[in-house]
This record gives structure tokens, sequence and C-alpha cells, in this order.
């Protein structure tokens, strides 16, 4: 009897340990997914309906897309950008940080002077839902303000970082008389470093009127030809996000 008792106790125990291991491990789980959602949508938590309907993801023109191109590094790779869109006579926005744009001033004005479109995206890549208001007014402000010294032009578009925005960004960048701008598709290809992920991410499903993100990097300037060829090919243009914001007609 003995035995039978030990063999029933050893027993519960192995059940009881697996127990354990599997509610420790679904309780991991679920703190992963809770992480995975908290990074991957990081501005989705505190943006109301109405919030978001004072952001723009996209525009209203029946035969054009932009090209929105967020700019903190990769000044060899914005120079390949601008050969190819000028050998394409495609237009874009570049969205650019404030401390890049300091230290490449000759780039700066060498997109404005092919008549692309500059926007701020900041001024140092902070996330913009811990700076309060007067955080966000001084942000945004600062940037504004170099890039309209070097360019001589107006800066209308305001990016945040990340994307992420709250009540303090929209109502600072409206102050500035700033659109806050996001996008409709988003390359990814600051994460996923390769040519033709970009290019389908670029121009899977792609309609007039989409906003497109990408970066300055080396597969985003390989994918970028094949691009604007298959836009060509649909009967799209691309324009920079200020006109795609104008009713367009297709001609």
């Amino acid at each position: 009897m003995w035995v039978k008792t030990l063999i029933l106790g050893e027993t519960v125990k192995k059940l009881s340990s697996r127990a354990v291991a599997m509610l420790t491990n679904g309780v991991l789980a679920l703190i992963l997914i809770v992480v995975g959602c908290v990074c991957f949508f990081p501005a989705a938590a505190n943006v109301s309906s109405q919030l978001e309907e004072r952001v723009i993801r996209r525009g209203t023109s029946a035969d054009g897309v932009s090209l929105m191109i967020n700019v903190y590094w990769g000044t060899e790779e914005v120079d390949g950008i601008l050969d190819v869109l000028e050998e394409y006579g495609a237009k874009a926005t570049f969205f650019l940080g404030g401390s890049w744009a300091d230290d490449n001033t000759a780039c700066v004005r060498r997109i404005a002077a092919a008549g692309h479109e500059i926007g701020t995206h900041g001024y140092f890549h902070r996330d913009h839902t811990t700076l309060g208001y007067d955080g966000n007014i001084k942000e945004i402000a600062d940037s504004v303000q170099f890039l309209s010294l070097v360019t001589g032009e107006t800066v209308t578009l305001f990016a945040p970082p990340s994307g992420a925005y709250d009540e303090d960004t929209v109502s600072a960048a409206e102050a500035l008389g700033l659109k806050t701008i996001l996008w409709s598709k988003d390359t990814i290809d600051w994460r996923d470093k390769d040519a033709d992920t970009c290019f389908l991410r670029a121009t899977k499903d792609v309609t007039a009127g989409d906003f497109i993100l990408m970066h300055p990097m080396a597969h985003t300037l390989e994918a970028l030809p094949r691009i604007l060829e298959t836009y060509e090919k649909q009967g799209l243009r691309a324009v920079t996000v200020s006109e795609n914001l104008s009713v367009q007609t297709a001609t």
C-alpha cells in the first residue's frame, strides 16, 4: 500500500510541476504579446478618434502617390535617391530631422533646388508623446526655423518620429501652422533590409492618394527605380504630399 501511495504522490508532483510550467509559459506568452503591441503600436493607446481625424494619412489626388522619405541618416543614399527621382521625373516629400539637416546643409539645399518638398521630422528624433505641449513646440519649431533658414521656404508639414503623437503633439504642430502627416503604406525598410521586400510593400495594392513611407537605405535606393516604373505602368504619378492633398484631376 505504501508503495502505491508513494507512486501516487510522485505522479501528483509531476502533474503539479507540469501545470505550473504550463501556467508560467502562458503568462510569459501573454506578456510578450502585450509588449509586442506596445512596441509596434506606440501611439494607439493614447489616440482618440477625434485626434486621429486631425492627422492626415493619405491624399486626394486622382492619379498621384507620395513617397514620404524620413531622414535622420544616409546622406549618400539621399543623394542617390535624388538622382533616381530626377531620372524618372518624380517628386517626393523629404521629412528632415533638424540635427541631420544641420550637418548636411548642402544636401538639404539640393533637395529643395530639385523641386522636392521639405517637411520637418522634429529635431532630435524624440518620442513626442513624452514632451508635453511646450516640449513639442520647441522640438518642432527649432527644426522648422532651421529648415526655413537653409532653404528660404516655408515648412508646412510635420511627420512625428516613429508615428508617435498625442494631443499635445498635434496641437503644437497646428499652433505652428503645420499639418501632421503619417502614412498609408509602410515599407519598414529600416528593419527589413531587402530590396524586394521594400518594392513589394511600396507597390502592392497601391492606389491614388497613398502616402508611402521609406528611409534613405541602400536597399531602398536599389528598389526605387522598380517602384517608380511600377507606378508609371499603373498610371500613377509620384508627387509631393502637398500636391497629393490638393484635389487633382487625372489627365
